[in-house]
Formats: structure tokens, sequence, C-alpha cells
């Protein structure tokens, strides 16, 4: 109700909303019709699922992908999008006119087009949105290098890893528990969650998988960290601090 109220203080003669907020821009035009004002026009869009295909995307499910994240990060996530909502992200994200969605649509039906295909396309299609053709292809070319060659990016960013991190005690002196490089190089957001993804396979030093959730890194060179299937950082220690053995 009190939603529905704002539309009467500012007297307002359209209002957009998703059509979670159906009910609420309805109430509004019936506050202000019995205000003695013009019922606003309501312009109500539908809701995109997320990348996870069950709930609305939204930053802070962690489902979105982000107009304004780099070429890779907006390829590699429209590549993870389940099958079916392949039509969905064609109609509502990507742009495309009606007819090419329809034509989408058609092909993963009768099996003319196969569902990596069309998600390769749409893809390139969204970078190029939000970056440029060159930026689209060279992200879809890095992708099948990484995921259909099990290659690596032709960028890795670096992480130093600060002297405070470092163990100099007794039987661990200069390494690192692995958990606490994911979660401090921003590949996941905490050490419990880091723990999770190293019991089930989802991290990789130099391509070697690693399952101990307690793994300690030697910090005496440099390592290939992986997380997950699209995170990628190398790990070394800071020169600036590194000693002389």
């Amino acid at each position: 109700m009190v939603q529905g109220y704002d539309s009467v203080v500012l007297k307002a003669d359209v209002e957009l909303g998703g059509t979670d907020q159906k009910f609420n821009l309805l109430v509004g035009r019936d506050l202000q019709r019995a205000r003695g004002q013009e019922p606003q026009v309501a312009l109500i869009t539908p809701l995109l699922e997320g990348t996870d295909g069950v709930q609305k995307m939204s930053k802070s499910l962690g489902n979105y992908i982000g107009i304004d994240e780099s070429a890779r990060e907006i390829y590699g996530k429209t590549m993870s999008i389940p099958d079916s909502l392949i039509v969905r992200y064609a109609d509502l994200a990507a742009g495309m006119p009606p007819e090419a969605v329809e034509a989408i649509e058609r092909g993963l039906q009768d099996g003319s087009l196969h569902p990596r295909k069309a998600k390769a396309d749409m893809a390139k299609r969204l970078v190029a949105l939000y970056h440029e053709e060159q930026a689209a292809e060279e992200a879809a070319s890095e992708f099948d290098r990484i995921f259909r060659e099990k290659g690596l990016p032709d960028e890795i960013p670096e992480f130093l890893v600060p002297e405070g991190h470092i163990d100099q005690e007794e039987g661990v002196e200069n390494t690192v528990p692995l958990a606490l490089l994911i979660a401090q190089s921003g590949g996941t957001t905490s050490i419990s969650e880091a723990k999770r993804l190293i019991r089930q396979g989802g991290v990789s030093l130099d391509g070697e998988v690693v399952r101990d959730q307690y793994y300690r890194v030697p910090m005496d060179r440099e390592y290939t960290l992986k997380v997950g299937k699209r995170f990628f950082r190398r790990i070394k220690r800071s020169p600036a601090v590194r000693k002389n053995t």
C-alpha cells in the first residue's frame, strides 16, 4: 500500500516495473483514482532468470551477468546458462529481433541448431553490445582454448602473497593455507567457501587438482591457481619481501 502511494505523491504518469511489482503498480493506479488523479500507465516487464536458471537475476544471489564486467566474464557466464534459458536470453538480454528469436526456438526444437552453438552466438552478441566485435571474437577464442583445448587465458592477473600470510612456524615454514590464498586473491568470498570448493575438486595448482582443504602451499616458487571454471591467478611471493636463502 505504501509503495503504491508513491505514485500519488509523485503524480506519476508512467511507472515501470517487473512482473513482481504488478500488484504495487495497480494499487498505485487505484490510489491515484481515489485522489482525483489520472491513473498512471503501468509498464510491466518480464523478469529474467539468472545463470542458475531458477531465481531471478540478482547481484546479491550471484547469478547475474554484469554489463560492466569484462568480455571474458560476460561470454563465460552466458555459456554457463541452462539450455532451457537460451530463447529467453535471446529475447530479453541479447536484443535479438522477434524473427531471429523464433528461428533459434525452431532450430532448438527440431535439432538443426545445437544448444552450444546458440549460446556461443548469443554470448558474442552480448559481449559486442557492451564492448565491441573484436572483444567478442577474442573472448570466444579464449573460451574455446580454455574449455575445449584445456589451455590458459592469454592474461592471468597476478596475486602477490603478503609476508604476513606466510607462516614461519616450525614444520610449516614459508607456507600458506590454500584456502586462504583462494579467498584473499578473490576466488571466493570466504575461506569456508574456498574449503568447500577444494573438497569438491574445483581447485587446481599448476593443472593438478587439490582436494585437501587443509593443504598448505610452499611459497618457494610461482603457481597458477584455478578456481572453478573461469577464475585464474598467478600466485607468487611478493618480491619486496622475498628473503634470500
